[in-house]
């Protein structure tokens, strides 16, 4: 496995305990200072890792309340894309697509969110 795919799963996995934990140290550990955040692909970016990570607070998830099934399906030096199906216990299902860019201290610059609710397909 090459290094660009590593750091891109190790980030996921990151991203996961996080997700789970809602733990605002956690949560910042995987963002760059000035990174961008954008949590669909045609909103303004949340910017830096205070702001993530506030946004990220006011729009958590409980941990029992969803799953994540994913493969990292492309790496391009410091571009990673995620591909994945997000499940919660209520019903609702997404597919997601993940586009981010890590730094080299393995912090991203970048995260933008595609995300289709599955129950209203276009």
């Amino acid at each position: 496995m090459d290094e660009s795919r590593r750091a891109a799963k190790d980030w996921v996995a990151g991203y996961l305990r996080a997700w789970t934990s809602n733990d605002p140290a956690e949560i910042g550990a995987l963002f760059a200072e000035r990174a961008e955040y954008r949590f669909d692909a045609f909103s303004d970016p949340v910017v830096g890792r205070e702001a993530i990570v506030a946004e990220w607070l006011r729009r958590q998830d409980a941990a029992e309340s969803w799953t994540f099934e994913h493969e990292v399906v492309a790496c391009e030096g410091d571009l990673a894309v995620v591909e994945g199906v997000t499940r919660y216990t209520d019903g609702r299902a997404y597919s997601n697509l993940w586009v981010f860019r890590l730094a080299a201290d393995k912090t991203a610059t970048s995260f933008t969110e595609w995300w289709m609710d599955q129950s209203n397909p276009s």
